[in-house]
């Protein structure tokens, strides 16, 4: 559904302002390629948060405290 929607927008936009539709066509890709380290460093900031917490519980874990959830 998601994509019949963008699908359908970019379609429209092609019909009204057919320049910006086709330079955000040839942009995408570039704005995606450039997104990528982000979104690596999102990833090793998250994995590194969720370290820590293991670490903070792990006396908690040991001593039989489970999680509620």
């Amino acid at each position: 559904m998601k994509f019949l929607l963008t699908l359908l927008l970019w379609t429209l936009l092609l019909v009204f302002c057919w320049p910006l539709a086709l330079l955000i066509l040839v942009a995408w890709p570039i704005l995606w390629l450039l997104s990528i380290p982000f979104r690596i460093v999102g990833i090793v900031l998250e994995s590194l948060l969720a370290l820590v917490k293991a670490l903070l519980f792990l006396p908690a874990r040991l001593l039989g405290h489970r999680d509620a959830t």
